[in-house]
């Protein structure tokens, strides 16, 4: 069951989201480390491994989300959740074996809360892989006395035969050609019950390269840009992936994509914009 941190009293609130971090898989499969929420972690960090990579080895834009999620609002501070995040791919990262991630927290109001990114090759920290911003919200405020937790990676080891995430996510295409993420469960959801930015923007990604692969009529292709708005918490799911390529004959492949909530009259839950080029 799923439960939304907002409900329990000041005295559960950590226990619950102890429970709700560790039953996350966005960032204990991915190996993300966050060095304010996770004990004995130093430096914000993620490996690359071949399924972050699309079919040239170029790095994929859902794992940059997940190492890099934008604003940098933290759990200790409130309970916090993206508006906007927005991400411009410099390098296709091809060699790299890791990624650090440099924050600039602007500004973080009452409710609104505003930061940027670069996210830099490990091994090269001058190899800048990605630069990023975002907004966010606040959605309530927190109890004092918060302790890191535990919260190991999912031990991966890296191999081409890993299976690709969005299978991993639970994302299918269904007989009628849509992508979809099932119904919310705690290994998918935020600390507030509402379905979290890591399946998202996996779901998005794949049906932006399914869509953009059947325009180009080849798949070797990188994003070079990502920009994704959450307009509603996805609360129950199934939910429905809707692609569509707008660039016409351009040199770039543009698409839009729109994530809609089956399972509360069809709401649109999340809205993406990815762009292509071939390699």
């Amino acid at each position: 069951m799923v439960r939304d941190i907002r409900e329990v009293t000041p005295e559960e609130h950590w226990k619950q989201f102890e429970e709700a971090w560790t039953a996350l898989l966005s960032y204990r499969y991915l190996g993300k480390l966050s060095p304010d929420l996770d004990t004995a972690v130093e430096l914000e960090t993620m490996p690359l491994r071949h399924d972050m990579r699309n079919s040239t080895g170029g790095i994929m834009a859902a794992p940059l989300c997940i190492a890099s999620p934008e604003p940098y609002w933290l759990d200790s501070q409130c309970v916090p959740a993206p508006v906007v995040m927005s991400y411009d791919i410099l390098d296709s990262a091809r060699d790299v074996r890791g990624v650090v991630v440099h924050r600039d927290v602007i500004h973080l109001g009452r409710t609104m809360g505003f930061s940027r990114s670069l996210t830099v090759d490990a091994d090269d920290p001058s190899r800048v892989i990605a630069v990023s911003c975002g907004t966010g919200v606040s959605l309530g405020d927190v109890p004092e006395d918060y302790q890191k937790v535990a919260n190991p990676p999912v031990p991966v080891v890296d191999s081409p035969s890993l299976p690709p995430l969005h299978q991993v996510f639970g994302a299918r295409r269904g007989e009628d050609g849509f992508w979809r993420l099932p119904e919310v469960t705690p290994e998918l959801s935020s600390p507030h019950a509402a379905l979290h930015l890591g399946p998202i923007n996996i779901a998005f990604e794949v049906a932006a390269m399914d869509a953009a692969a059947a325009h180009a009529g080849t798949d070797a292709l990188q994003v070079d840009s990502w920009i994704v708005m959450f307009v509603r918490p996805g609360v129950a799911g199934p939910f429905r992936v809707e692609a569509e390529v707008v660039s016409g004959r351009s040199e770039r492949i543009a698409t839009q994509l729109t994530l809609r909530d089956e399972g509360r009259a069809d709401r649109v839950v999340s809205v993406a914009r990815a762009v292509f080029r071939r390699v």
